[in-house]
């Protein structure tokens, strides 16, 4: 096994939000694109980064364990939350994080904030900041838990989709109806389709993947990507699926939340009622005041 690194357009344009410059997809575009062409046979997304819509030919064939999905705050003065001064400089680089920090704290100043996640720690002492917010996942995965001053409960602010889960993109197998999840059209494939499915099938958390896809669904019916902010957390408890999502204002005056259950052969239709319900309590004129345009769903 050969590993290859990719360097994606979201890794290298790191001075303008994400929201302006097209989102979720810049940062697996050109891994996809090679996925494609063949030049390498699986890749490995955080799936939080991942479109809800697959390029055809392309499966999402395991997705591991989840980490915690939850967001940590990271203050210079090792300050909770709720003890920020009024005015306090917290950096983030998500609008979702931004509209749920603004609606409990609208005394903050939240301040956008882009690069890797070493890059976005350097930034709390070099540009000022009081606090930061990042992926509880994130921090983890580099070994830098000491440095996290607070767990943000859900209630506070609730996670992206499929934040603190990674997902295992192959190609389509040829010959094969389906794979596990979102899928394009069968692509023609060399024969490799196979042993990279088969080889990360045992690496698959059920319970992981019924929860995320509960997620992913819920904001494919609802649109908007990175420029609304949208927030779900599902979990699986024995057969069933409790889902919560919100979608709010960017500047965080206005919040729907909301909740569905279902069973976990069907998390996709518990995905779509929550989005029905969240676009029905006011969510579509909400989508549309931050879109332009009529919103479907």
């Amino acid at each position: 096994m050969r590993l290859e690194r990719i360097r994606t357009t979201g890794d290298r344009i790191l001075d303008v939000p994400l929201a302006q410059v097209g989102g979720k997809a810049l940062f697996v575009k050109e891994i996809e694109e090679a996925l494609l062409e063949g030049s390498v046979d699986m890749a490995v997304h955080s799936m939080k980064d991942v479109p809800t819509e697959l390029p055809a030919g392309l499966t999402i064939a395991a997705i591991p364990p989840r980490e915690n999905p939850a967001d940590v705050l990271i203050s210079r003065t090792g300050q909770r939350l709720a003890d920020l001064p009024r005015g306090a400089r917290v950096g983030t680089s998500s609008l979702r994080r931004q509209a749920q920090l603004l609606h409990h704290r609208p005394d903050l100043a939240v301040v956008g904030l882009r690069g890797n996640l070493d890059t976005r720690i350097r930034k709390l002492d070099s540009e000022g900041l009081d606090a930061i917010v990042l992926a509880a996942a994130g921090v983890k995965r580099l070994g830098l838990e000491r440095l996290v001053t607070e767990a943000l409960p859900s209630e506070i602010v609730l996670p992206a989709i499929g934040q603190g889960a990674l997902g295992i993109e192959v190609r389509v197998p040829q010959g094969n109806g389906g794979g596990a999840g979102e899928q394009g059209r069968r692509g023609a494939g060399d024969g490799s389709e196979w042993s990279a499915a088969e080889l990360v099938k045992t690496l698959d958390h059920s319970e992981t993947h019924t929860a995320v896809w509960a997620e992913r669904a819920m904001l494919r019916c609802l649109g908007g990507g990175c420029q609304v902010p949208i927030a779900a957390l599902a979990a699986v408890e024995g057969t069933g699926v409790f889902l919560r999502g919100l979608i709010a204002s960017t500047d965080g005056t206005t919040i729907i939340r909301g909740e569905a259950r279902g069973t976990t052969t069907d998390p996709e239709m518990v995905g779509r009622a929550l989005a029905a319900e969240l676009l029905e309590r006011g969510g579509r004129v909400l989508l549309k005041d931050i879109l332009g345009g009529d919103v479907h769903g």
